[in-house]
């Protein structure tokens, strides 16, 4: 029998392959397309809640692309989701990806995946964000500070001419730090405001990543202009009830998804029936693909609610695999 190796990944080895912003929005914007065609398979993602006192849980993703490497190519990543982390120096999230071939089992990589978790996240909003924003977009608000929060910044920077960052989050010093890591990056201007609502008022793009331990309505009706791109998608429901009233069009990742699950940001919404196939547009897939057209007017209220596709996940890892092949980085382990 064969030796089976897989090549171990560690964040200091994706760190030093330099992807880019565009290579990882690009990835994703094709396996958003793949889904939308239907050449990809994936599971809902499911909770594991340990006993804990409530400090956290884990989310496991199971996915498959078609459209990968030769002929496919799955994978499977455990992300923990634990707030209270940052008082140890440590993320929120920590994760884990493995990548496998479809036709054999045979596993091809181990990998941290806090950057494939945050980078994906990002690229997902500002995938969104170039098919259902306005082009002349200039304010974004962002609330939420940790996390995949950096991405969703500086991906939406590079995809418009922003005038204006404002962005916010619950403690000062998350907000002040966060504020101070942006324009250590980015040459827009970047406001740090004390509320959710200063954040998004007049905003542009609004993007509520918060980080909540209960439901509480952050983000209110009334601060969605006309023609604003919304991006909801907290663990933990921060959004207004009647959010969805004002919306001209009410796009997710997937349905199947949006309803699975305890989690989300439009939990209440989809329990309450407020948003159900009658009154959902599309599947961004669906967008991406062509099959059903994104902004078509100037004064539209969109609103994208994603939760984080397993796909994502395998189509960023393996471009990163990728690229440590090509770069020869990583440490080979033995399987058997």
């Amino acid at each position: 029998m064969r030796e089976i190796w897989l090549r171990f990944l560690s964040g200091p080895d994706i760190d030093s392959l330099g992807l880019t912003r565009t290579e990882i929005v690009d990835a994703v914007e094709s396996v958003v397309a793949a889904h939308g065609r239907g050449e990809t398979v994936f599971e809902p993602r499911v909770h594991l809640v340990p006993d804990n006192g409530g400090v956290g849980h884990f989310n496991v993703l199971r996915g498959h692309v078609s459209t990968l490497g030769q002929h496919g190519v799955s994978g499977i990543k455990v992300v923990g989701d634990f707030v209270p982390n940052y008082q140890q120096g440590l993320p929120s999230e920590l994760g884990l990806a493995t990548l496998y071939d479809p036709h054999t089992g045979v596993p091809l990589s181990i990998m941290d995946a806090t950057l494939v978790t945050e980078a994906r996240t990002g690229a997902m909003t500002a995938v969104g964000a170039r098919h259902l924003a306005r082009r002349d977009a200039k304010v974004l608000g962002h609330a939420g500070a940790r996390g995949t929060a950096f991405s969703n910044v500086t991906m939406l920077d590079e995809l418009f001419d922003l005038d204006e960052i404002r962005v916010t989050s619950r403690r000062e010093e998350s907000r002040e730090a966060f504020g101070e890591e942006l324009r250590a990056e980015l040459s827009t201007k970047v406001v740090v405001v004390d509320s959710v609502e200063a954040a998004f008022d007049g905003a542009d793009l609004l993007v509520e990543a918060t980080r909540l331990t209960e439901p509480a309505p952050l983000l209110r009706t009334g601060v969605v202009k006309a023609g604003a791109f919304v991006v909801p998608y907290g663990t933990v429901s921060a959004v207004e009830l009647d959010l969805l009233d004002v919306m001209d069009k009410v796009v997710v990742d997937d349905w199947r998804e949006a309803q699975s699950g305890r989690f989300g940001a439009l939990r209440p919404h989809v329990d309450s029936g407020r948003l159900s196939p009658d009154s959902l547009y599309a599947e961004l897939g669906q967008v991406v693909a062509g099959q059903k057209p994104g902004r078509e007017r100037d004064d539209e209220r969109i609103l994208l609610w994603h939760r984080g596709l397993s796909i994502l996940d395998v189509a960023v890892a393996h471009l990163i695999l990728r690229r440590a092949e090509e770069a020869e980085v990583g440490t080979m382990l033995r399987y058997r």
